[in-house]
C-alpha cells in the first residue's frame, strides 16, 4: 500500500506540473457545460420565413403579423413573386415560403375554402417538420379567431417540400457523418502519427539530418490526405449502396472542398502534435476540440437556432463549412459558384492553421 501511495503521489504531481493538461482538465467541463447545452438544442426557433402576399389585405397582413410575432419565425423576405422567394430558399436565406393567394380576404368573407401554399426547405427534415407544425398551429389559432368573428370558411395548408422531398433523416445525417470521418483522418490520426515519432525518438534524428523539416512534415501528412479522400470515396459508395443516397451535384466539387478541408485540419492536427508529449495526450486534446467542433457545426442543431454568441463562435469552426457544403451538394445539387464563399473561408483556415503549425513546430522542435 505504501508503494501505491508513492505512485499516486507521483502521478498527481505530474498532472499538476503539466500546466497544459491541468488547464485542459479544468477547461473541459466548464466550456462544455457553458457552450454545449445552448448549441445542442432540438427546439427550433428563428426559422427564416419568406412571405409572398398576393392579396395584400388587412386579413392577410394580420396572419403574417401573427406568424412573425410568434417567436418561432424570423421574417427575412417579403417577396413580390414566388420565383423571387424561391431564390431565397436556394441561397439558404429562407427555410419556408408562405404564399397567400389572391382574393384571400374576399374568399373568407363569402365562406369559400382557402388554401395557403407552404414551400419548405427540407434539407433538414426535422427543422422542416417542426416549421410546418408551427405554421399549422398559427393558422389553426387564426382560424379560431376569425371563426369567432363569424367567418366560417376554413383555411388549409398545402405543403411542398423541396430538396429532401422524402423527409428522410438519413439523407440529412449521412453526409454529416462523412465530415466526421474525414475530420478524424485529417486531424486525429495525423497528429497521433507525428507524436509517435516523438515517442520513439525519430523526431530528434530528423532534426539533425539535412532533410528539410517541411519535407518531413509533408511526408507524414500526404498519406493521410490520400487515405482521407479514399475513405470519403468508400463512404459515398456505402451511402449509395445502403441508403440509395448519391449527390445531386457533381462529385468533383465534393473532392475539391474535401481536399482543402484535409489541408486545413491536418494543419490543426500538426499544431496539436507540436504541444502533445504522448499519443494519449494528443488523443485527449483532439477529442476535446472535436466535441465542440461537431456540436457547433450545425450537424445536429441548425446554426440559425443557436444563440447569437454561439453563431459567432461557429464562424471559427471549419466543420461548419464542410457540413454546409456536403449537404448542399448532396441534397440541393449546389455548383462550384454556390459553394465559393465556403471555399474562400476554408482557404483562410488552411493558411492560418498551417502557418501556426509551422511556427509552433519551430519553437517546440527547434
Amino acid at each position: 500500500m505504501k508503494a501505491l501511495g508513492f505512485l499516486l503521489k507521483k502521478e498527481f504531481l505530474q498532472i499538476i506540473r503539466n500546466k497544459f493538461m491541468l488547464r485542459l482538465i479544468i477547461a473541459m467541463p466548464v466550456l462544455q457545460l457553458i457552450i454545449l447545452p445552448w448549441a445542442a438544442t432540438f427546439e427550433q426557433r428563428n426559422i427564416s420565413l419568406s412571405v409572398v402576399d398576393n392579396d395584400k389585405s388587412t386579413v392577410s397582413g394580420r396572419l403574417i403579423e401573427k406568424a412573425a410575432s410568434s417567436g418561432y419565425f424570423r421574417l427575412t423576405d417579403y417577396a413580390d413573386t414566388y420565383t423571387h422567394a424561391l431564390r431565397s430558399i436556394e441561397q439558404n436565406e429562407a427555410d419556408l415560403i408562405l404564399e397567400i393567394p389572391g382574393n384571400f380576404e374576399k374568399n373568407l368573407i363569402i365562406n369559400q375554402p382557402v388554401k395557403l401554399m407552404m414551400s419548405i426547405n427540407a434539407v433538414n427534415g426535422q427543422k422542416a417538420g417542426l416549421g410546418l407544425s408551427y405554421i399549422t398551429q398559427i393558422v389553426t389559432d387564426y382560424n379560431s379567431e376569425i371563426t369567432s368573428q363569424g367567418v366560417q370558411s376554413p383555411i388549409s395548408i398545402e405543403p411542398y417540400y423541396r430538396f429532401n422531398t422524402k423527409m428522410r433523416y438519413q439523407d440529412y445525417m449521412v453526409p454529416g457523418i462523412m465530415v466526421i470521418l474525414v475530420t478524424l483522418i485529417g486531424g486525429m490520426l495525423s497528429a497521433i502519427n507525428i507524436v509517435r515519432e516523438k515517442e520513439i525518438g525519430t523526431m530528434e534524428q530528423i532534426n539533425v539530418t539535412p532533410i528539410p523539416k517541411y519535407v518531413f512534415l509533408l511526408g507524414k501528412l500526404i498519406p493521410f490526405w490520400i487515405i482521407g479522400l479514399c475513405l470519403l470515396t468508400a463512404a459515398m459508395f456505402i451511402a449509395w449502396l445502403i441508403y440509395g443516397l448519391s449527390p445531386a451535384g457533381h462529385y468533383i466539387n465534393i473532392y475539391i472542398f474535401s481536399f482543402l478541408y484535409l489541408l486545413a485540419f491536418s494543419g490543426f492536427g500538426l499544431m496539436i502534435s507540436n504541444f502533445a508529449r504522448s499519443q494519449q495526450q494528443a488523443m485527449f486534446m483532439i477529442f476535446f476540440f472535436l466535441i465542440i467542433f461537431i456540436l457547433l457545426s450545425g450537424m445536429f442543431t441548425p446554426v440559425s437556432n443557436m444563440p447569437h454568441w454561439a453563431q459567432v463562435v461557429t464562424w471559427f469552426n471549419p466543420l461548419r463549412y464542410f457540413v454546409e457544403v456536403i449537404r448542399s451538394i448532396y441534397l440541393k445539387g449546389s455548383g462550384l459558384m454556390d459553394i465559393l464563399p465556403q471555399i474562400l473561408k476554408i482557404t483562410v483556415f488552411v493558411v492560418v492553421f498551417n502557418t501556426l503549425a509551422v511556427i509552433s513546430y519551430r519553437k517546440t522542435n527547434g
